[in-house]
């Protein structure tokens, strides 16, 4: 009897290994095709980056080089019109990216910590202004920066992104801040410290990843526009890269080596930016500081 028993014992434990098994493999087959739709998905994604990498390493136009070459660099560098777009994108992207953020961050911990119809109204006009699109307001902006003197200005363009940007702006901050506790800043308060300074060191100290985030997002619509560049800056040492590249593209258009090489140093910051900011995109800080609450 006692041998039936520990028979039939031997034999559950071997179901549940093989059902463990099993499990195990087709979790791992399930994982192995996600794997294989995600690279499918990313080769279809960097195709045309390679695509413009690839023709901006060709030899160009009455070149002798053969094979890759860094020749299509040096010659649009050597004219000098590139330094200056980068110049003048690197700078309003920048400006717009500092103001924002400022603005912002005290703008979005109003948000997420005070609840009455006056927060609840300033909500809905935020999201009334993020949903109109950019191209209503510019006729009206252009007409009223002629008569501000600030037409064919880069500090005019740097008004228009941080207007355009500030009310997403103030949403994602918001959305980050209520993901930290409210206890973290009572404690504060119990300690001493002011509603800003509760404000300045805590909550700010837990929110890089969100003001990271939010900078990122600035910076980005900052330096990938074309319509507002194209129509408030005239002069072209006050081109941005976006009308920067256009415009020697129509000068150079059987040249794409050369244009490809414009096209390639307008994608390098963006791809700097990620490599360098991507290992502070952490919230473990947070659940840390709860330890023990």
């Amino acid at each position: 009897m006692s041998q039936a028993i520990a028979a039939g014992g031997a034999t559950t434990a071997t179901l549940g290994q093989v059902k463990r098994t099993t499990a195990k493999s087709r979790e791992q087959k399930g994982q192995w095709w996600r794997f294989l739709l995600i690279a499918v998905i990313t080769f279809f994604v960097i195709t045309p980056i390679l695509a413009v990498f690839l023709l901006s390493v060709q030899p160009g136009q009455n070149s002798t080089a053969t094979g890759l070459t860094l020749e299509n660099f040096a010659r649009i560098f050597a004219a000098g019109d590139v330094f200056t777009w980068l110049g003048n994108s690197l700078t309003v992207a920048l400006a717009t990216v500092l103001v924002a953020v400022a603005v912002a961050a005290p703008a979005g911990y109003v948000l997420s910590r005070l609840r009455n119809r006056l927060v609840s109204g300033y909500s809905l006009v935020l999201f009334v202004v993020q949903s109109l699109p950019v191209v209503t307001a510019a006729i009206p902006l252009f007409l009223t920066f002629t008569v501000l003197g600030l037409v064919d200005n880069l500090a005019g363009v740097a008004i228009v992104y941080i207007g355009s940007t500030m009310s997403v702006a103030i949403w994602m901050m918001a959305a980050y801040f209520d993901s930290i506790p409210i206890s973290l800043e009572e404690a504060a308060w119990m300690d001493g410290a002011s509603v800003f300074g509760g404000f300045r060191r805590i909550v700010l100290r837990n929110s890089l990843p969100g003001i990271l985030s939010t900078a990122i997002f600035s910076f980005l619509l900052a330096w990938n526009d074309y319509l507002i560049a194209l129509l408030f800056l005239q002069s072209p040492q006050n081109l941005t890269l976006p009308v920067g590249l256009e415009t020697f593209f129509q000068q150079n258009a059987a040249d794409w080596g050369s244009v490809m090489a414009v096209a390639v140093v307008m994608m390098l910051p963006p791809v700097v930016i990620f490599a360098v900011l991507n290992k502070y995109f952490s919230v473990g800080g947070i659940g840390g500081s709860l330890a023990g609450r």
